[in-house]
């Protein structure tokens, strides 16, 4: 096999990764060689284009990552292909995964700024969880009061997402455009028109309210001032000698109050029915109001 050939060189490469099953750096492939036979740089690079071609139309792909190169199955084919597998993916919280964008795209960052930006306290599951699967790391200690840890994502972490550095993490504005739009409250959700209307005819109709009119008032007055006079009577025929005077002052007051108001009431029931007058006509009556006056002055 001439290794200086990289049309030969590729199907070795090929075979190296399949073996391996995780990502090769071109350090690592170096060293898999012997010192005398050990192709030059430029011819595994050319190798390695020739071997990413060859992979097209296939179902597996090579793909360089942060830890070097691997060939993985195509990620359309993962519906599929994870069936093999009885075990269900893993599912990370909202919470973990906040958190893990947080430090991806502000590292290095502590503990008490993600809970500042998140709001919340941040569970120490969660933290423990990521350190242990190797996402993130410790890369320093804040110089503030406590002295808390800095976290910093791993070469794992590039590798599990597919990225080879963390520029080729996703803009942030491409992020927002794909958050999904916030659910209508139900408060603020039209009805529809056929469920409104089946509500309306299902409603139990109002009852009459019932309106107060001056006429209903001059009833009701009119009733007071009966029942006043018939406790007056009944007081006069039980054959009280001399009713204390303050008593039936009271009682002749309420009478004569109540007959005021009705008096008061009747002239309102009046000018409301009767239409408007003309000038001359209020000019006439004026001149009426003042002769009758002047009059009852004069019987007085």
């Amino acid at each position: 096999m001439n290794l200086t050939e990289p049309r030969e060189l590729a199907p070795l490469l090929e075979a190296f990764l399949l073996a391996s099953g995780k990502p090769q750096s071109l350090e690592r492939l170096f060293e898999l060689f012997e010192e005398a036979e050990r192709p030059e740089p430029p011819v595994f690079k050319k190798a390695l284009e020739i071997l990413r071609k060859s992979c097209e139309g296939r179902a597996f792909e090579l793909r360089e990552v942060a830890s070097g190169y691997r060939l993985q199955i195509r990620e359309k084919f993962s519906p599929w292909v994870g069936r093999l597998w009885e075990e269900r993916p893993q599912r990370y919280s909202r919470a973990m995964l906040e958190t893990m964008a947080l430090i991806a795209y502000r590292q290095p960052i502590t503990r008490g700024e993600i809970e500042d930006v998140r709001g919340v306290a941040v569970n120490s599951h969660i933290v423990k969880t990521l350190l242990e699967r190797e996402w993130i790391r410790i890369v320093g200690y804040r110089d503030v009061p406590g002295k808390p840890a800095m976290f910093a994502t791993t070469k794992v972490f590039l590798d599990h997402f597919n990225l080879k550095n963390l520029d080729d993490l996703p803009p942030l504005a491409e992020l927002r455009e794909m958050e999904a739009e916030p659910v209508l409250d139900f408060d603020d959700a039209p009805v529809p028109a056929g469920l409104q209307e089946l509500a309306d005819a299902s409603a139990e109709p109002e009852e009459p309210k019932d309106e107060t009119s001056f006429h209903t008032l001059l009833l009701e007055l009119d009733d007071m001032e009966q029942g006043i006079k018939t406790d007056f009577d009944d007081l006069l025929r039980e054959g009280a000698a001399e009713p204390e005077a303050p008593e039936s002052t009271e009682l002749e007051d309420d009478i004569l109050g109540v007959a005021e108001a009705r008096e008061k009431l009747l002239a309102a029931v009046a000018a409301l029915e009767q239409p408007p007058l003309s000038d001359e006509e209020d000019e006439a009556r004026a001149l009426a109001e003042a002769i009758e006056a002047e009059r009852r002055q004069f019987e007085d």
